[in-house]
């Protein structure tokens, strides 16, 4: 959706001000390319940097986890029992299961990260993988608008009827692991997406004007 929103809003607006000031397609279609790769390697990135930095964050913290484990075993068995009866289970069972647990460092440290954390060592997500997926999605979405130009169009609303088939659509997908229906889904997103090309065909327009 960001890819297909962010290059159905720069083509609009590069269609609003080309048409201002009499000027062919071939802007827009240069536009929409070179939004799709700046978009993608963008979005790629950033993702891989955002990735990457959680997963050292959270290496350090497992790396303090097994410092702690080494000195203070006894405490953190204590504290990992407290977790536990704060969660409902009697105070002798969770101090045995603990401190039981905490004869195999690593599962101790396991169960410690898992409880303390939210992650695990060997939960950590990829970020060459999250930096590939955002590449690809954002490129499918930032392809559509360009589509009906590679067969030739020479006006905008082929690709705008595009773009918004494809927003409603990505919007009601969207509503399959959300409480909403399919049909408020694709309205709400098709709604955002047509407002920010509405806006930037305006602003293409008042720009081609003045410098035409």
């Amino acid at each position: 959706m960001d890819g297909l929103v962010s290059n159905f809003a720069l083509m609009a607006g590069v269609a609003g001000g080309s048409q201002a000031m009499g000027a062919g397609t071939t802007g827009v279609v240069l536009a929409g390319l070179a939004g799709l790769a700046a978009g993608a390697f963008s979005m790629a990135a950033g993702e891989y940097t955002s990735v990457a930095s959680q997963a050292e964050l959270a290496e350090q913290e497992f790396e303090n986890e097994r410092i702690e484990l080494r000195r203070n075993a006894e405490g953190e068995a204590k504290e990992l029992a407290q977790i536990w009866v704060r969660r409902g289970v009697d105070l002798e069972l969770a101090e045995a299961v603990a401190m039981q647990l905490g004869r195999n460092p690593e599962a101790a440290l396991e169960v410690h990260a898992k409880e303390e954390i939210g992650l695990a060592p060997g939960e950590l997500p990829n970020p060459w993988l999250a930096a590939g997926s955002s590449f690809l999605a954002f490129a499918l979405g930032a392809l559509i608008p360009l589509i009906p130009y590679f067969f030739g169009v020479t006006v905008l609303w082929p690709s705008a009827l595009l773009s918004m088939l494809g927003l409603f659509g990505a919007g009601a997908l969207v509503s399959r692991v959300t409480a909403r229906s399919w049909w408020f889904s694709g309205v709400r997103q098709l709604g955002v997406g047509v407002l920010a090309a509405a806006v930037t065909y305006g602003v293409g327009v008042l720009v081609g004007t003045s410098l035409s």
